[in-house]
């Protein structure tokens, strides 16, 4: 078609799809759900699919993502909800912080933030740890960018790198990849990524931009909590992390026991992902709940609330399934397949700049990872003994880079510290991009022992 092979038309057709996608939602403000699904439509239909492929497609996509991760946003949404409403995450925090001491309790953020961001959105989390920035600050006296800095470095760490967040879950399922390998790598890639990004990072920024917190929001957040009513940390603990520790154990269970050992048959249905964050939720019922004395309207109405905030997401992430199918099956993506192998371009690397490219463009970490896992997910059968679950993290880490104008992000961090926009690009964009390179490298560097 005009003058062009079959294959360049086809690759030049996904460039100009997803520039339209980009511009649809940064310059035209589209909703990225209705966006998605009009830039399947326009590649469906000019890269010559038939209507009826074109539908069935993007249905098969959109269904076989939700079918999935749809049940794990709304498990572990109840899941997070369990723990912010019962004061669990103030437990971690507070214990944290007494064990570390004023002079690193930088630290204690960073990891009060690592724990509890493990089953929460990134936007939940902040909402929820934000009032005990302002109450350590005010406590201890320590520059509020200082403290602030490792707590969203703890936060978008787990976001982009450790299921069962939804970016990386969604990844997961394209690429093929073993859950519990992922979380096990993702863990050893994250932690220090935070600590580089967090503390160190923010201990050393805090020196040029000490911070000045709006004294109306600290009035009005840094209500100090009764320990005497919170969960134990150790329960708190058990309940949080009981997910990532099943499926964990499904994984050393399939990797040392023979195929119809028993043992290993039931790790396969508690250690699923689903069964996982079912028996969590489960247990935090009683831990977060009637333990504290919590009656079931009360919890109803937790659970009920948990859900409204996940909707724009569900959809955004089965419009990504549906136009990631797109890719497929027009054959785009084997096209790019077969370029990434002749280019030589490490597939782990191709990951990471694909999804940092629509990142950067689009403001989202989460398009930027449905997109960017759709286009290289056909280099996985191309190129031999590629690492399915280290390209699941080097699009995570593309994902996080060079927050800016266009994330919202950016101004939920500007307002809540009070900075100005350049501040904001010093500090929070600064730690972004950082999380984003120094994750990479971590993930290159464990791709030479896995």
């Amino acid at each position: 078609m005009f003058g062009m092979s079959h294959e360049t038309f086809l690759l030049l057709d996904a460039v100009v799809t997803v520039i339209g996608l980009i511009v649809l939602i940064t310059k035209f403000k589209f909703h990225p759900f209705i966006a998605l699904i009009i830039a399947a439509a326009f590649l469906g239909l000019t890269s010559g699919m038939p209507i009826g492929t074109i539908i069935k497609a993007f249905q098969d996509g959109f269904g076989g993502v939700l079918g999935f991760v749809g049940i794990i946003l709304a498990l572990g949404t109840m899941l997070g909800k369990m723990m912010a409403e019962s004061g669990g995450a103030d437990q971690i925090a507070q214990t944290l912080i007494r064990a570390f001491g004023k002079d690193k309790v930088q630290w204690a953020m960073m990891f009060a933030a690592f724990l509890v961001g493990i089953p929460l959105f990134f936007e939940i989390g902040f909402v929820l740890l934000i009032p005990l920035v302002f109450i350590v600050a005010r406590r201890t006296g320590v520059s509020i960018i200082k403290i602030g800095i490792p707590l969203l470095a703890g936060l978008s760490a787990v976001h982009g790198l450790v299921p069962p967040h939804p970016g990386p879950l969604l990844a997961i399922g394209v690429f093929g990849a073993d859950i519990g390998k992922t979380i096990l790598y993702g863990l050893i890639v994250a932690l220090p990524t935070a600590i580089i990004a967090g503390p160190i990072f923010g201990t050393f920024i805090a020196k040029h931009i000490p911070g000045h917190p709006n004294q109306e929001l600290v009035d009005q957040l840094a209500r100090e909590t009764d320990s005497a009513d919170l969960p134990s940390f150790a329960i708190t603990l058990v309940t949080v992390l009981s997910p990532v520790f099943l499926m964990l154990l499904k994984t050393f269970a399939d990797v040392v026991l023979p195929d119809g050992n028993f043992f290993r048959t039931f790790m396969d249905l508690i250690g699923h992902p689903i069964s996982a964050l079912l028996i969590a939720l489960l247990l935090s019922l009683y831990t977060f709940g009637y333990k504290q004395g919590i009656g079931s309207q009360q919890i109803l109405k937790w659970l009920d609330a948990s859900l409204a905030p996940t909707a724009a997401i569900i959809l955004i992430i089965g419009a990504g399934g549906g136009f990631k199918q797109m890719l497929v099956t027009s054959g785009v993506g084997d096209v790019i397949g077969h370029m990434a192998v002749a280019a030589q371009i490490s597939p782990i690397l191709l990951a990471w700049l694909v999804a940092a490219v629509i990142r950067i463009a689009t403001g989202s970490a989460t398009v930027a990872t449905i997109t960017g896992a759709g286009i290289v997910v056909p280099v996985v059968g191309m190129i031999p003994g590629v690492n399915r679950e280290l390209l699941v993290l080097a699009t995570g880490a593309g994902s996080l880079i060079l927050s800016h104008v266009n994330d919202a992000g950016f101004w939920l961090v500007k307002q809540y510290f009070n900075m100005t926009v350049a501040e904001t690009f010093k500090t929070w964009t600064a730690m972004e991009t950082i999380l984003s390179v120094v994750g990479l490298g971590f993930i290159l560097l464990l791709s030479l022992f896995v």
